[in-house]
Parts: C-alpha cells; structure tokens; sequence
C-alpha cells in the first residue's frame, strides 16, 4: 500500500512514549523555571516610601480592582452628599396654620383701633398697639386708611403662608427675614410693604432641620452605589520613576503586576506549569504524529527543545521593557528549523515562541509580530543554499514586521515617536534573523549531525576521498553513481523533495561495491563474471554484502548518519530477481523445468528471505526515489534500444514491480509522485540516450576496426 498525502497512523511504542516523556519532563521543567521565575530582578521587596532603583515599567498590560482608588472614589461620594433636613409637607402645614393664627392675634388689636369712632381715638390706640413695632412701622401705621391696612395685612399674611409652605430651612431664616419687604406685592408702597414685613419677621420660623441620621443615611446610600474602580496598566508604562518614592498605589500596581515581591506565587507558577506542559505537549504530539522520521531521532528533539527554550529566556529578560522585545531576532528560530529540519514544524515553534511572548508581556501585538514575521523567514528562507537566500529573507521579515507594527499603530493610539522606534527594531530584528540564521546554521548542523547544504556540496565535491576511489577503484559504479544521482536529482525537483540530497546520497549509495569492485558487471569491463561459477545463493550474499559493506565503510569516513541510511533503503527489502529467477531454474531443472508441477513445487519450495535485501524499505521520498533510479538506470542500461517506447516500457515496469512488492509502504510517496517521476526519467533517460548523426568519419573507423579484426583473426 502506497502512503497518501494524509500521514499514517502509526503505534505509540514503549520507546516512544519513554523518548516522549524524558523530553516532555525536561523541556516543561526548562520553560517552566523560565517563565514563572523572576530571572532579573532590579531590586527586593518593595515598601512604602522606599525610593525605586530606575524606572520600574509594567511588564505587560494588566487591569485589576484598586482598593485605593474605590476608597477614594467612595470619600468623594460620601462628601458630595448635601446635609440632610426633617422637612416634611405635613409638619409646614401645621406650622403655617399656626403661625397665621399667631399672626391673626397679633393684628386683632389693630383691627380693633381701626373700628374706632373718631380719629383721635384711633391715633391713641394705634400708639399703645404692637409695642415692638418701630417708629417708622408705627407712624406708617397710624397714618394709613382702613383699606390700606387691610390690603398690608392680607399681603403679610399671603407671604407668611407661603413661606412656611415650603422648606425652610434654620440656615435660611436670617436671609429670608431681611427679604421680606421685596417678596411683598407691588400694590402696596415702600412704607406699606416694610410695615407688612415687620409684622410677620417674628413669625417666620424654620420648619426643616438639619438632620444627622439622614445625613449619614444618605451617604451611605452614595458610598454603596459605587462600583470597585478598576485600573488598567500598559505594557511598558512606567509606575515609579526612578528616584521616586513607592506610594500606596504604586505599591498596589506593582502586587498586581508581580513586581511588589520577590517572593514566589504559588498559583503563578503552578499557572506557568500548565501552560508551559501544554505547549511543550503539543508540539511533541505534532512531532510524534506528523514527522515520526525526526521523532525517532534524539538530536532532533534536542535541537527543538533548546530554540524553545532560549528564545523563551530572551523574551523573558526583555519582557519588562516595552521595546527591547521587539530587537529579539525570533524570526531566527523558524529560519534555522526550516533549513535544518522542516518547514511545517519551523512554523509550529515559531507559533509556540510567539504564545510565549504574547503571555510574558501580554502584548497581542508583540505575539502576532513573532508569528507573522517568523512566517515570513520561513516562507521566504526555502532551502537556504545560496548567501543571497538569507538576504531576501530578512527583506521579507523586515516588511512584514513593519506591516505589524504600523497595523497596530493604526488601530491604537498614534504616536510617532514610538512608532518610528518599534519600526527601528523591526529592521535591527530582520537583520540579526538573517546573520544568526547564516552564522550558525552550519554550526548546528554539525553540532546536531543534521545534513546542511554546504556540507552536501561539500560531500558531492568529486575531490572526496571516498568518490576518488570509486573512479579509480571501481570506474563502472562511479559512472553508474553519477547517473543515478541525474535521474534522483530530475525526478526529486519533479516532486517536491530535495534534489541536492538526493543527489549526494546516489553518489555514496554504493560506495560497499569497493570491497570487491569485480564481483559487479559494471566494473568487470567485459572480462570473467564470477557469478557464473556462483551458486545463486552465493551470488545474492555477494550482492548483499555490498550493503553492509557500504554501511561500515560510510561510518569508517565519517559520513553523516542521515546519509548513511540511504545505503541500506535505495534497494529495501527488494528481491535479486536476476539471481531468485536463476535459483528457481536450477531447482526446476531436474524435475524437467518450471513447466511442470513437479518443478514449480521444487522451485516455490526455495526460501525467498535469501534473495531479498535486508532493508529498511525506504523511509522518505529522497530514499524512494534513488531506489527507482538505481533500478531504472541499471535496466535501461541493459536495453539494447534505447528509444523512446522501450524506455518507457522499462521505467514503467521498474516502478510498478517495486510498487507491488511494497517497497514504498514506509514513506509518504504518493501515486501522482510516482507518474511525476515516471515522466522525469523517461525525460531525462530521453536525454542521455538520444539518436546521435552517424559522422562519414566514423563509420570509415568502424568499418577498418573489424576488417583488422577479421584479419587478426584468419
């Protein structure tokens, strides 16, 4: 069965889950003690009134309830309540009535000297009424008519009931009192209007109280209608300035950002344990999942675990700054992963560092700007073969680390100021992505044993020590070797895979042939083939030895391991047909041939395990395809026409014995990659092969060449 483009599910052995395990312990622990300890505190435990050692800036933005400012925002309401009175409409109407029967008592005596008969008895008894009157009230009032009395009467009476009416309070009474005259109506005159207000001054009293009970109620009332005041701290904001001394709400800021102590949060870290267990579970599960080639390799989960972690270290000792985080070259990480490794799983840390970030300074912005730019490097890295690559993928990250920057800067608060900043590390950051990529790149790889491309084209220099003794040694696998690694290479650009390693890998695939050169028809050069005075089984051990051969010969020179498992997959567990078709022959012929069923049964009696390769069957499409190659420029070497219809013939049944025998179970080829490596060498054998002009001057050389040789020979 052939693999499809979903990956196949494969079983969580033993040795898995404890790989899995060991590197889930460590790189949890790892980020774990990265994220939820202070790293580099500027100073110890904070108090009020101490004096802060530099700016003390918010880590990240935070909104929490400040009991200070409720506190105060509750003193305010309490103090704008006003003074509460006992004012009621009942207790004024009561007052009034009887302040207007007081007032009918005090005039009753006027109205009486008003009745008398002659003038000079009214004169003597308006002197000797309402001995509190004034002399200017008292000569008003003796010189005033009837009606005229009247009307001051009724207007006073009209202003006291209106008055004690409504609230009145203590504190008002003085004020009122003095502005009686002007609340008078304006048909009486000044003398009138001043005698009508001295009557009824005694008489206004206040009908409201100031009250402490309601007061108090009242306010109460005020303070439990406030909400808690929340505040908000942003990233980067400064909460003390240096020099400054700690207040109340500094120091309750700086609690709610974890900066007020030194000493550990128990739920802080236990928070960071979990968070730190998930992301590292996640990404091994992928790894486990989707690339079970790179999980089964230590170096590779190594690798991964220490770019995590270091970039988590960086970002935690930048994340209290509000700018420096943004210099961090974490484009780097997916830069390096997708030349080193893989691009998918380049992507999966990039977003994991970038989960980081976000969390350590709780910048959204600062999380989309490690994502979206190591997106970039990655996409823009590719292979990572040429200077020139690097340099375009800093361009790339440099671009869209700017298009973050000034996207946010849209949609928040414009200032230029910070703006042109964060663009200036934008590019400082783009920068350092691409020199870290390019000057450690092949350190890694070394340090890690992971092929880089210049080791490979260092390895497919023909000045190797191990390709200098195949020409020498064994001159027809070299050439062999060479046209391998033209159809591997052609076929691999056809599919997608790697066309450098393929290529390499094809010039070292047979490098075992050294041991013994003769025992191959390549390098015989027409002289004896021992094979024809081998038994069949003979002759396939000899076959197979050269893989082994070229195992212990590839680790004797150092070559790298990932190259190394080419050797044993570009034939799989394939079967020597040649030498299995011999060995059924010779069992069948005393039986009188295959043709009979005595001879079928002596030659399916044959145990095939003998003339098979020991494999592995191939475990990536680089692997398949130079095992196609082997195998289709072998036959078509063989092809005594090499036009077009034959070669197809022969590369089309080259791919579908090996498909058949299921050489191709263990690796992610696809049916569509095959046609398209199918058509890639038919294009390249086409190529190799093609008709050639029949030059006069060399059928002449043909032509004397065998009339020597018939003479030679007479």
């Amino acid at each position: 069965m052939i693999a499809q483009h979903a990956p196949t599910a494969h079983r969580l052995t033993g040795r898995d889950a404890r790989r899995g395990l060991i590197a889930f312990l460590l790189m949890t622990a790892a980020l774990t003690a990265i994220l939820a300890v202070d790293i580099a505190p500027s100073q110890g435990a904070l108090a009020v009134g101490d004096v802060a050692l530099g700016d003390i800036r918010a880590p990240r933005t935070t909104s929490y309830e400040s009991d200070i400012l409720t506190a105060e925002a509750i003193q305010e309401a309490r103090l704008a309540v006003e003074p509460q009175y006992d004012f009621t409409a009942a207790q004024s109407s009561t007052l009034a009535a009887q302040q207007a029967a007081a007032l009918v008592r005090l005039v009753a005596p006027v109205d009486a000297a008003f009745a008398a008969i002659t003038d000079d008895e009214r004169v003597a008894l308006l002197g000797s009424v309402l001995p509190e009157l004034s002399d200017a009230g008292r000569t008003v009032l003796i010189g005033l008519s009837r009606e005229r009395w009247t009307a001051a009467r009724d207007e006073a009476g009209r202003v006291l009931d209106s008055l004690l009416r409504s609230e009145l309070r203590d504190t008002q009474v003085a004020p009122i009192r003095s502005s009686l005259a002007g609340r008078m109506g304006s048909d009486l005159d000044e003398g009138e209007r001043a005698l009508a207000a001295e009557l009824i001054a005694p008489l206004v009293v206040p009908n409201s109280s100031f009250s402490e009970l309601l007061t108090s109620q009242a306010r109460d009332r005020a303070a439990e209608a406030i909400e808690p005041v929340t505040r908000q701290v942003r990233q980067g904001e400064v909460v003390v300035r240096d020099g400054g001394a700690v207040t109340a709400l500094d120091l309750e800021a700086l609690t709610a950002l974890g900066l007020g102590t030194v000493e550990p949060q128990v739920t802080a870290i236990a928070g960071w344990a979990l968070l730190a267990a998930l992301l590292v579970g996640m990404v091994l599960a992928w790894i486990w999942r989707f690339r079970p080639v790179l999980w089964n390799r230590d170096n590779v989960l190594v690798l991964v675990g220490l770019t995590i972690v270091f970039f988590a270290f960086a970002l935690k000792l930048t994340a209290d700054r509000s700018i420096l985080p943004y210099f961090i070259p974490t484009a780097a990480a997916g830069m390096l992963l997708t030349i080193l490794l893989d691009a998918s799983l380049a992507g999966l840390v990039v977003a994991l560092i970038a989960l980081i970030g976000g969390g350590l300074t709780g910048s959204l912005e600062l999380a989309t700007y490690i994502l979206l730019g190591g997106l970039a490097g990655i996409v823009a890295i590719r292979r990572g073969d040429r200077y020139a690559v690097f340099l375009q993928a800093g361009v790339a990250c440099a671009a869209v680390y700017a298009g973050v920057v000034l996207s946010f800067a849209l949609l928040g608060s414009w200032d230029t100021t910070g703006l042109v900043q964060l663009l200036g590390a934008s590019a400082a950051a783009a920068a350092g992505s691409a020199i870290a990529a390019i000057g450690t790149f092949a350190v890694l790889g070394n340090v890690f044993g992971i092929l880089t491309v210049f080791q490979l084209l260092e390895l497919a220099n023909p000045s190797q020590p191990l390709l200098r003794r195949l020409l020498v040694e064994a001159p027809g696998t070299y050439h062999h070797s060479l046209m391998v690694g033209n159809l591997a290479e052609r076929a691999a650009e056809a599919v997608g895979a790697d066309p450098l390693l393929v290529r390499v890998a094809a010039y070292y695939h047979d490098i075992g042939k050294l041991e013994d050169p003769q025992a191959f028809i390549e390098n015989q050069a027409g002289g004896e083939n021992i094979h024809d005075i081998l038994a069949p089984a003979e002759s396939a051990q000899v076959l197979g030895r050269h893989v082994r051969a070229g195992i212990d010969l590839a680790y004797r020179n150092r070559l790298p391991k990932s190259l190394i498992a080419f050797i044993p997959q570009h034939h799989g567990t394939s079967r020597m047909s040649y030498f299995w078709a011999k060995a059924r022959g010779e069992a069948a012929a005393p039986y009188g041939g295959p043709e009979t069923v005595e001879g079928r049964r002596a030659a399916d009696a044959l145990d095939e395990s003998t003339y098979r390769h020991g494999g592995p069957k191939p475990q990536s499409r680089e692997a398949a395809i130079l095992m196609l190659a082997d195998g289709v420029e072998a036959s078509v070497r063989s092809l005594s026409s090499r036009d077009e219809v034959a070669i197809r013939a022969m590369v089309g049944r080259i791919i579908a014995e090996r498909l058949e025998d299921g050489q191709f179970d263990e690796c992610d080829l696809t049916l569509r990659d095959l046609e398209r490596t199918r058509e890639a060498f038919v294009g390249q054998l086409l190529g190799m092969y093609h008709q050639r002009i029949a030059y006069p001057q060399n059928k002449v050389v043909e032509l004397e060449s065998r009339r020597a040789a018939g003479g030679d020979g007479a």
